[in-house]
């Protein structure tokens, strides 16, 4: 390099330069976002996150167990819901005799204050029963007794078929 080339005052500051903003563009972004992230978590209440995961557990267990019991007696149903999606229709096959009542439950897939249960009264060889107006999307579908002892489960679609097949296994 010649003396001329060394001897050339820089003309820009460093912070007028684009490259050192660029290089800490990125870093800058991490801690905003991780910020962001912390803010969300503690301002958010968890309600996936229980206290007594291991009675949950266990009331899991038992659950499965009524879902065999089902199996072994070799029961199954069929759940048909009205056009307005408000009166269902249960008839059940594989038990005799047919009890009285059995216990509906419509579990929405993603948000569980729309859940809900129904007591259906025998009429003949089907169940009947009204729902409050069930809102669009994917429902778990149980059937139980009113005993607990056995659950059939199965899912439905609000804007697919107005026809539910429950069968012993959990869901």
């Amino acid at each position: 390099m010649s003396e001329h080339a060394m001897a050339v005052p820089m003309k820009q500051r460093w912070w007028r330069e684009p490259w050192p903003w660029l290089l800490m563009a990125g870093p800058v972004a991490a801690v905003l976002g991780g910020i962001a992230t912390a803010w969300i978590a503690f301002s958010h209440q968890d309600g996936l996150v229980v206290d007594d995961y291991y009675r949950q557990g266990l009331a899991i267990n038992r659950t499965l167990e009524r879902s065999r019991a089902a199996a072994r007696l070799g029961l199954r149903a069929t759940v048909t819901f009205a056009e307005d999606g408000r009166r269902v229709r249960v008839i059940l096959s594989g038990l005799a005799p047919l009890p009285e009542t059995v216990q509906l439950r419509l579990a929405h897939a993603t948000r569980s204050g729309l859940d809900q249960n129904v007591a259906l009264r025998r009429t003949g060889d089907w169940y009947e029963g009204e729902l409050v107006d069930p809102a669009a999307g994917k429902w778990n579908v149980l059937v139980e007794d009113m005993a607990h002892h056995w659950r059939l489960s199965g899912l439905w679609q609000t804007d697919g078929d107005r026809v539910a097949a429950l069968d012993a296994g959990p869901r």
